[in-house]
């Protein structure tokens, strides 16, 4: 299997607003992503990146969110928190809820922690549901994340993955001479099949797959018909298109002890004293 790590990092997008289409892929996004929180339950919910924080998920069940953000920049510097391992090295700090516009949204309320998505200062099965809202696509060692995500994540809780298709538009266009300086040419176009293998791998069940957005996301869509379009689209050709979001469920099948065999009682009995006299009779004679 080809390694997924990248000597060089991709350029990490701030807020949806870094891309041209922004708006159209938060939306999209947002819609799979509420409906897939409806059936997360639990205490703790966790958006892993800055694109996640800004997934509204005020349907979810769920009320206690987790912002983890890598950027400290973007918030207010009071009241701040530092998460500590227990050796004592620095990987995050946690902050007051706050409120930040960007792509004329706000990022949900929650606490917020700042620190590196490969790195999650949670305890083990601590964390009912993840959100990585296209995390995977600008990540250096997606394999890294998936495996703290797996660390992290209680038995049988639910992670949503969203991440751009390659076999799309969007994915054909990544190559082309198009507004080279875009972020989206940084973006990583993993394949959904690949995502699911690698899921399927830290013992995840692959619940339901959304394929949404059918564009080449370096430009608004402007047409009114696009709506009637998309929806063609998503019922003749749902492989083709630019962005997909996956949920997938944690398995954890519970060990057994094997229980030691039954000693069967033979199934015959000493020869008596009787016997053994009339044989050595005959023998004697």
């Amino acid at each position: 299997m080809k390694s997924a790590f990248k000597a060089k990092p991709p350029r990490y997008p701030t807020n949806w607003g870094d891309f041209p289409a922004g708006e159209q892929i938060r939306d999209a996004v947002n819609s799979v992503c509420r409906d897939y929180a409806e059936r997360i339950f639990g205490y703790h919910f966790a958006k892993l990146g800055s694109l996640s924080a800004e997934i509204n998920l005020d349907t979810s069940p769920i009320r206690h969110h987790i912002n983890h953000v890598p950027y400290e920049n973007t918030f207010d510097n009071s009241a701040v928190i530092t998460c500590k391992t227990s050796q004592g090295e620095e990987i995050g700090t946690q902050k007051p809820p706050l409120t930040v516009d960007s792509v004329e949204t706000k990022k949900s309320s929650g606490n917020t922690v700042v620190g590196q998505s490969h790195c999650l200062p949670f305890a083990e099965n601590s964390i009912d549901g993840f959100l990585l809202a296209n995390e995977l696509d600008f990540a250096q060692d997606p394999h890294e994340i998936l495996r703290e995500v797996d660390r992290a994540i209680t038995h049988n809780g639910y992670v949503i993955i969203s991440g751009f298709n390659p076999l799309s538009l969007a994915g054909i266009a990544k190559f082309l001479p198009v507004k080279r300086g875009n972020i989206v040419h940084d973006a990583r176009f993993f394949t959904p099949y690949r995502i699911k293998d690698w899921l399927q791998l830290l013992g995840f069940e692959i619940v339901e797959q959304r394929q949404v957005l059918f564009s080449t996301l370096f430009f608004q869509q402007k047409w009114k018909g696009a709506v009637k379009l998309q929806d063609y689209l998503a019922s003749y050709l749902p492989w083709c298109s630019a962005v997909y979001v996956i949920l997938a469920k944690k398995r954890v099948v519970p060990m057994t002890a094997i229980k030691p065999k039954r000693q069967l009682k033979p199934r015959f009995s000493a020869v008596g004293a009787s016997v053994r006299t009339s044989a050595a009779n005959r023998t004697l004679r």
